[in-house]
């Protein structure tokens, strides 16, 4: 068994670890996570080949991300997982990080709770599946006409709402998807905005931010309008009831739990009442 760092030659790997976990990351979304931490994205290979891996991403050294553990189904049950749990952790630590937050599966809760984790708060997944005919782009209203002064204001906003600064990912995304980027702007006060990514199979909604349950429905009203895609995916915080019963109303379904964890002090838990979503389990 080897470890060792993540470089760009591995992301067809992970692509094909995904793939087989069913995941709707893209290789940008791979070249994100290098990106934002070229030494601290880690895979195992066996046999000369990657049947591992793990991401980290820290956040204004307030915390740091883990996410994309996976593991090829052939190779599990030799402690591969556990191994890159633990170096990514080390890497984490050795960078003097006081906190450690990802968002656990019910099957990887137990070993996270084992590594130190807490759990948080708890976070459902929603898939909407649509016919190709409610899947037009003709209805966009125009809320994700962004300027770089509007994308300054959700920059500043989200620092308070996630706990730390991760303007340097939310670029990305809205570089990638423009028309994603959305927000609400009322007497000068932002009341809510969305970003949103285009996985391999759905679109994917969030961050999802919103003051009130009007802004909220706007925000999702506008998203589906412009989204082209036949599936949505959206990771809704279970105690924002209003967020839930707005996606069931336009015919969303709930697809399975996770739980948001840390590891070390919680000083920064951002703003909660007013996250609908999150960027997705990978991001936070």
């Amino acid at each position: 068994m080897r470890l060792r760092a993540m470089t760009n030659a591995d992301i067809s790997a992970g692509l094909r670890l995904k793939e087989v976990a069913g995941w709707n990351q893209t290789a940008a979304d791979w070249q994100r996570f290098l990106e934002a931490s070229p030494e601290g994205c880690f895979v195992v290979e066996l046999d000369g080949r990657v049947c591992g891996t793990v991401t980290t991403i820290s956040f204004d050294n307030q915390f740091a991300w883990v996410g994309m553990v996976l593991v090829d189904p052939e190779y599990r049950g030799r402690g591969i997982g556990t191994k890159l749990l633990e170096r990514a952790i080390e890497h984490l630590d050795n960078q003097t990080i006081p906190t450690i937050k990802l968002d656990a599966t019910p099957q990887g809760k137990p070993l996270y709770e084992k590594l130190g984790f807490t759990s948080e708060y708890e976070i459902g997944r929603w898939i909407l599946r649509r016919s190709p005919t409610g899947t037009t782009e003709t209805s966009c209203t125009g809320l994700s006409k962004s300027s770089p002064r509007f994308l300054e204001k959700i920059f500043k906003t989200d620092r308070e709402v996630f706990g730390a600064d991760r303007s340097f990912l939310l670029q990305s995304l809205h570089d990638d998807a423009p028309d994603f980027t959305m927000r609400i702007w009322n007497d000068g006060i932002l009341e809510g905005y969305t970003l949103g990514r285009r996985g391999s199979f759905a679109d994917h909604i969030g961050p999802w931010v919103a003051v009130n349950a009007r802004s909220a429905r706007r925000l999702l009203e506008e998203f589906l309008a412009c989204s082209s895609r036949e599936t949505l995916l959206v990771d809704c915080l279970k105690s924002n009831t209003n967020a839930c019963e707005l996606l069931r109303s336009f015919g969303f379904s709930y697809s399975r739990p996770l739980t948001r964890m840390y590891r070390g002090p919680n000083h920064y838990p951002g703003r909660t009442d007013m996250l609908c979503a999150i960027l997705g389990p990978e991001f936070g």
